[in-house]
């Protein structure tokens, strides 16, 4: 099954709003503690690899989500980048926050969304997202603290960072010296030399048996995971096997901010009006652990939605792109 005539992408990536984000105190940050997890593993996010320009393709002649305009398929050319090999992890991020002392939107609007699962059962019923009830807006929750104050959830270093708006990817990189991908490098990384395919190691899509190239859901979403992959949620930040180019979770683990707006072409009203209120929204790519075929198609290479800039979640993260070397 797919999800050709899904238009909803509120499953993928909650957005906040007026009527759901709740202002709290100010999350001051634990200076030992960040500084501690800067030192703390082995620095994996920051290992680069240059990915050759010329021609490349964007987009796909098989769309599977209509609404998201993943077609047709062009040609574009590209100049010489370089890329991480890895989303941005715990450790790296917390490296930022050490020297700047940088909060995040998260942590100075004192909330961020949780998928329910890692949460008591019933809790924040009132938080709820009506489209998509499986996430909740919790209170406290943010990149240091993954499901709130009142769970336990341990951060690795190695994992990617999460609970990162698209402004806070975009602080980041201006720190680092780099910048988010634009869709189209995105996806020529992605593709790992090997052209029109349709996820990072080719056309094989994942299955529930045996076949597990990448961190998605396995079993009943949203409330059933087999873990057939070995992971619930978020899996270390070099995990799998990498693709052509050396780049680890291109598909599945957490979506990952891009520099490009979200822009709806379509003269059909019905994939306008389900954009309606996406002004400013930003392009995000690459699925994430919580992706299903059942209902979410969007770890393939063309997939793509959307979200506002504020916006955090317990699986949206980030990698960037340099035009030279970072010193």
């Amino acid at each position: 099954m797919t999800d050709k005539d899904k238009s909803d992408g509120s499953c993928c990536s909650p957005s906040r709003d007026n009527g759901v984000a709740v202002a709290g105190e100010e999350n001051q940050n634990n200076q030992a503690d960040v500084i501690a997890l800067a030192g703390a593993g082995d620095d994996v996010g920051h290992e680069i690899v240059e990915i050759p320009g010329g021609k490349s393709l964007l987009g796909t002649d098989n769309p599977q989500v209509l609404a998201d305009e993943e077609g047709p398929s062009r040609t574009v050319r590209l100049k010489p980048f370089f890329i991480d090999t890895t989303a941005v992890t715990n450790q790296r991020f917390a490296q930022f926050v050490a020297a700047t002392g940088y909060q995040t939107e998260a942590e100075r609007l004192g909330d961020s969304f949780v998928f329910k699962g890692f949460l008591p059962p019933d809790s924040y019923l009132d938080k709820s997202v009506a489209a998509a009830p499986w996430w909740r807006m919790v209170a406290g929750a943010n990149w240091r603290c993954l499901s709130g104050p009142e769970q336990n959830t341990p951060i690795r270093p190695d994992d990617p960072v999460v609970h990162i708006s698209w402004n806070d990817a975009t602080a980041f990189a201006e720190w680092a010296g780099g910048r988010l991908p634009s869709e189209a490098e995105w996806e020529h990384a992605a593709r790992g030399g090997l052209g029109d395919v349709m996820f990072p190691w080719g056309d094989q899509a994942p299955d529930e048996t045996g076949f597990f190239p990448c961190n998605i859901w396995q079993g009943n979403f949203p409330d059933h995971n087999t873990e057939g992959d070995g992971y619930f949620g978020v899996a270390p930040a070099k995990s799998f096997a990498p693709n052509g180019y050396g780049l680890y979770n291109m598909a599945g683990n957490v979506w990952e901010w891009t520099a490009q707006a979200f822009k709806v072409k379509s003269l059909r009203k019905d994939i306008r009006a389900a954009h309606q209120g996406k002004t400013g929204f930003k392009v995000v790519k690459g699925g994430s652990y919580l992706c299903h075929i059942s209902y979410c198609f969007r770890y393939r290479i063309a997939a793509r939605t959307a979200n506002s800039p504020d916006s955090s979640t317990t699986h949206q993260g980030f990698r960037l792109v340099y035009d030279r070397p970072p010193k």
